[in-house]
């Protein structure tokens, strides 16, 4: 039996492989909301399996409006991912955070309008919470690893996406 997938990383724009990942494999996977962005490459990184996701497609093919987040996490929850990480590359409207500083959020806001809102629909209904979309134990471990390696880390922050 496989080892478990611990983390799914889906990378944001320039970043569109993971370095560092042994024993690769690639896989594409089909899902009940159409192709995932990219291939998913699964491989060890420090000895742990991990997956690895193009957000935006490979060489950035698609938009923000355009990525079928619905497929890419289908995709990783296939796989048997419980955590994911996404990456982003991203401005801030505060003076305060610089380039290269690292923002481990704790809200999210979607102002895109091209794409669907939602897993549900179509005769599936579920009532869920939108108040705490991040995981705060990972949140953690990712400020303390980023803090490890002499990163500049701003904890919480809302992440917004616009077209």
């Amino acid at each position: 039996m496989e080892d478990p997938i611990v983390l799914g990383v889906l990378g944001g724009s320039g970043l569109y492989a993971m370095e560092g990942l042994e024993e690769i494999e690639e896989r594409r996977i089909e899902t009940p909301f159409g192709e995932p962005a990219s291939p998913i490459t699964i491989g060890r990184l420090a000895g742990r399996r991990v997956a690895f996701l193009a957000r935006h497609g490979l060489g950035h093919v698609y938009s923000p409006s355009e990525v079928n987040y619905r497929a890419n996490l289908y995709a990783m929850k296939s796989l048997g991912v419980e955590r994911v990480l996404s990456v982003s590359a991203c401005g801030s409207l505060r003076e305060d955070f610089e380039p290269g500083d690292i923002v481990v959020p704790d809200q999210l806001f979607d102002r895109t309008s091209g794409r669907a809102r939602s897993f549900f629909g179509g005769g599936l209904v579920a009532h869920i919470s939108g108040a705490d979309p991040f995981c705060p134990d990972l949140s953690a471990y990712l400020a303390e690893s980023a803090e490890a390696v002499g990163g500049r880390v701003h904890r919480g922050g809302s992440y917004i996406t616009i077209e």
